[in-house]
């Protein structure tokens, strides 16, 4: 059977999908959970810089990811939208917020008074190490996430002397 989302479950149990506005909100927060602990357990682990340029600041780093949350929430609410989102539109999600992210990081650098030459370096090594693998794994799990929850037609958990057919 195929509920609309955010619609009420059929069968009177109180359960529904959850709304796409609420489900984008939800996974957009985990996009950022995620993210700035990848991010920083990355550094941690290999002992490098997201941004390893000296000289460039803050800026880049929280430009790039405010970039990408957008493009996230975006790209997530016109899949969640659809009828019957597909999970395979997860990838979807996170190629677009990893895009979003490194084309604001490129233009950010370049904003704060590098060069193109810089710009381009700092964005390519951020493609192409595993600061780029969390940007789109982070997108990735989140955003399939949030499709589930506009999928899902379950109901409150329920503790046993709560069911009125007992009384």
């Amino acid at each position: 059977m195929s509920a609309t989302p955010g619609a009420p479950d059929p069968s009177g149990s109180g359960g529904g999908a959850v709304r796409p506005g609420v489900a984008v909100v939800f996974a957009s927060v985990g996009d950022v959970a995620l993210l700035i602990f990848g991010l920083g357990m990355t550094s941690l682990i290999t002992d490098e810089s997201v941004i390893a340029t000296p000289g460039l600041g803050q800026a880049p780093g929280a430009v790039a990811v405010a970039a990408s949350v957008g493009a996230f929430a975006l790209s997530l609410l016109t899949v969640v939208r659809r009828r019957d989102p597909s999970f395979v539109s997860a990838l979807w999600v996170g190629l677009v917020t990893a895009l979003a992210y490194l084309a604001a990081l490129w233009m950010s650098v370049l904003l704060v008074g590098a060069g193109l030459g810089t710009a381009t370096a700092v964005s390519a090594r951020v493609a192409t190490t595993g600061f780029g693998a969390v940007v789109i794994g982070a997108a990735l799990v989140s955003g399939w996430a949030g499709i589930a929850l506009v999928r899902t037609r379950s109901a409150r958990p329920r503790w046993s002397w709560e069911d009125e057919d007992d009384a």
